[in-house]
């Protein structure tokens, strides 16, 4: 095993500080199952967990080709984690395709399980292998153990009246109790699960059991497998935990804002890879006082979502990148309206259909300047799966306290990844409800009193919500300009041009708290000259990778976004302290842009659009490189195998790895900085 031992027990076991395991297979064989089973699993016995699920977009992807294969990445852990790892350690392959696609990935000398019941002459001929990379020396490289994964567990299943397809099908149960008896995991959460989910479906339930328990059989039995190994739990701060992908925790924080709130959660949404699955889990939570509705199309959708908070609820809608398009016009209504509305963009791969089931950091522009008409919105981003439910607060805390739209960015490395998620007392959360407004606020001539809709509150520029119907509060509302106060239908020039103004104030004056910088020299500009800056998911890679530059013995500062629009009051203070600001994106520059734009300050990007995660090592090797002063022509040149040499060499010495990822930006130079 690659991953660092720390030290051995008694009987043998190897204490491990993590491990990366990755399941992969066709897009039927369960992985996703599998992998979600096992980081259960290890969130149970108090791991830190992260992972990374990757599957294709199709709905069936031809059988046994690389196209079609699925693939779900575990980095679990003794100590406080926060990506699924740059590379596995451990490989299962459930057929010949899956090794291909995965194989390059796996560290030197890692650990390959293959089911051997796949390596037919067809299967290899799928998969576009000339020879059987089990016998030609091809994985030698590697610690490989064939195994008849199906025949072992339609064995176990004999006895259980499946037809022999279904009894096939169980191998990803054998798998997982082979690697769950590997790395000293129970298995009595997933029996439980098991028997819930094949309740109505006896012989199914029973013949899975079965196959997981044969799995810690073979792997007790055997002596393919010279060692067992054991992560230990993390230091976790105490509470109550749950392993949570990053959807259900959005779900979970806008119930949990709509109930701080004390208003109904009312869902407007349309379904749209990677963001159904939200509307998914807040039509099963009915009974927590949320409606949800599922329109005919994305603009029925959020039309309906504007209803509900002008009904006096926390209105809600839930899309992607496609569907934002779609809402555009949309938006501006509410924005002119100024009503509190929530929309979450669980960005994936583009243009057009793009990659609907990759990331992308991709519409932070749309977002920001995605309509026509000066129609400002605020702009926050979630970082993590978990941090999905504190995101989803803050965003529903924005929209009520300013009566504005707000943009919730989330990508689908976060919405289908998950990690253990530290259950919030209630008492632990803000209360973020408003004063409905239900007696008149103004007078006219003749002294009766009356209800003006754009009145302002002086602190906020908020204007007062009235629900519909409230005795004495009868207003007009809707696409046209409105008069200031009275909102009334207005074609005055100079009124729209307050009413414009007034509401880009309004946006601009949001309580936003300050950026926080850590910098292990103190206090910005004190030590450190480069600074990383990022947003959305890419905060786990950029943390680790600064973890790394520090360990090799240099310094680094970091800082990460929640809040884009508006930005902190104190960024461009913050960003002027640094020689060299460094913007990591999965896009081709766009927070870099509107960096420029908003302070003035130039910075450094390194972009990727691979529908991936950025890898911690990669930029790692980038931020070295940045703080060295080594140009793209330093790498590029006789100098290259140098250069690059020293940084894998630094890199090496602080985490152990053999090779160093190299940047691949023409952006990511010194003298792009500042």
């Amino acid at each position: 095993m690659p991953t660092e031992q720390l030290s051995e027990r008694p009987d043998g076991v190897r204490r491990l500080e993590n491990v990366v395991i990755r399941f992969a297979g066709d897009s039927g064989d369960g992985m996703q199952l599998t992998g979600d089973r096992f980081g259960a699993q290890a969130a149970a016995i108090g791991n830190d967990v992260a992972t990374l699920p990757n599957y294709p977009a199709e709905i069936r992807a031809p059988t046994g080709t690389v196209a079609g294969v699925s693939s779900y990445q575990l980095h679990i852990a003794d100590h406080d984690i926060s990506t699924p790892g740059d590379q596995p350690d451990v490989l299962i392959a459930m057929n010949p395709a899956a090794l291909k696609a995965n194989v390059t990935e796996l560290r030197p000398g890692g650990v390959i399980i293959v089911d051997t019941d796949t390596f037919t002459v067809l299967g290899l001929e799928k998969a576009g292998y000339e020879a059987d990379p089990l016998t030609d020396g091809s994985l030698d490289a590697y610690q490989v153990h064939a195994i008849n994964l199906t025949g072992f567990a339609s064995a176990a299943v004999a006895d259980h009246n499946l037809k022999r397809k279904d009894a096939a099908r169980t191998k990803n149960m054998f798998a997982l109790g082979l690697v769950s008896w590997m790395f000293s995991q129970p298995i009595e959460d997933t029996i439980e699960y098991l028997r819930k989910r094949f309740a109505s479906k006896p012989d199914v339930q029973a013949a899975n059991i079965a196959a997981l328990r044969a799995g810690v059989i073979y792997g007790e039995t055997t002596e393919a497998f010279a060692n067992v190994y054991e992560v230990k739990p993390a230091a976790l701060p105490p509470g109550t935990y749950r392993h949570l992908k990053g959807n259900k925790a959005v779900a979970y924080g806008l119930v949990a804002a709509a109930h701080q709130a004390g208003m109904p959660l009312f869902l407007g949404a349309y379904p749209i890879t990677p963001a159904s699955e939200i509307l998914h889990e807040l039509a099963i939570l009915a009974s927590n006082d949320v409606r949800s509705f599922q329109a005919e199309d994305e603009i029925a959708a959020i039309g309906a979502a504007i209803g509900g908070s002008f009904a006096g609820m926390l209105g809600v809608t839930v899309t992607s990148g496609p569907g934002m398009a779609l809402k555009a016009e949309a938006l501006g209504l509410a924005v002119i309206m100024e009503l509190p509305l929530v929309i979450v963009n669980v960005q994936r791969g583009g243009p057009s259909t793009g990659l609907p089931t990759k990331t992308e950091q991709s519409d932070l522009l749309q977002a920001l300047y995605g309509r026509h008409g000066e129609a400002p919105i605020p702009v926050i981003a979630v970082r993590s799966p978990a941090d999905g439910f504190n995101a989803a607060m803050e965003a529903a805390r924005i929209a009520l306290a300013y009566r504005t739209p707000v943009i919730l960015l989330s990508d689908a490395y976060i919405a289908n990844g998950s990690e253990p998620w530290r259950v919030p007392e209630v008492a632990e959360l803000p209360f973020i409800g408003i004063d409905l407004a239900t007696e008149a606020n103004a007078v006219d001539e003749a002294g009766n009193p009356v209800f003006h809709p754009y009145a302002r509150d002086p602190a906020t520029l908020a204007r007062p919500l009235a629900i519909p119907g409230t005795p004495g509060l009868t207003h007009r509302i809707g696409g046209l300009e409105k008069a200031d106060q009275t909102g009334a239908v207005s074609y005055d020039p100079d009124n729209h041009d307050l009413m414009i103004r007034t509401r880009q104030a309004k946006i601009d004056g949001i309580d936003v708290p300050p950026l926080e910088v850590d910098d292990p020299s103190g206090a910005p500009g004190s030590g450190a000259d480069v600074l990383v800056i990022g947003w959305g998911s890419t905060w786990g890679p950029i943390g680790e990778a600064c973890q790394t530059v520090r360990a090799a013995g240099m310094k680094v500062a970091q800082a990460h976004l929640r809040h884009i629009s508006p930005l902190p009051a104190n960024l461009a203070s913050v960003l002027s302290e640094y020689h060299t600001v460094l913007v990591p994106e999965m896009n081709l520059g766009q927070l870099a842009g509107h960096l420029r734009r908003e302070t003035l300050i130039d910075t450094v990007g390194y972009n990727q659009t691979r529908g991936m995660p950025f890898r911690s090592a990669e930029l790692a090797s980038v931020i070295i490189r940045v703080i060295q002063g080594i140009t793209e022509e330093d790498t590029t040149g006789d100098n290259a195998a140098k250069v690059l040499g020293d940084v894998a060499a630094r890199l090496a010495a602080s985490t152990g790895a053999a090779t160093a990822g190299t940047a691949t930006s023409q952006d990511a130079t010194p003298e792009a900085g500042r």
